[in-house]
């Protein structure tokens, strides 16, 4: 894995802190363990375009803890 791709997922991995701090409420242990599996879902598996997101033919995820 790049540093590039190691930032990113700990990016994710603090803004989750973050927002179950924020929120006073949740577990923040799912999100940091499960950021790397979200970023390599989204950037090597799953279709989509980020300048379009209302595209029709785009992958859809959902994750349901």
């Amino acid at each position: 894995m790049s540093t590039t791709e190691q930032l990113a997922i700990d990016a994710v991995r603090v803004l989750s802190m973050d927002a179950v701090q924020k929120a006073n409420s949740g577990h923040p242990g799912t999100p940091m363990a499960l950021a790397p599996v979200g970023y390599v879902l989204y950037h090597r598996h799953l279709s989509h375009n980020p300048t379009d997101p209302g595209w029709l033919d785009r992958d859809r995820f959902i994750l349901s803890v």
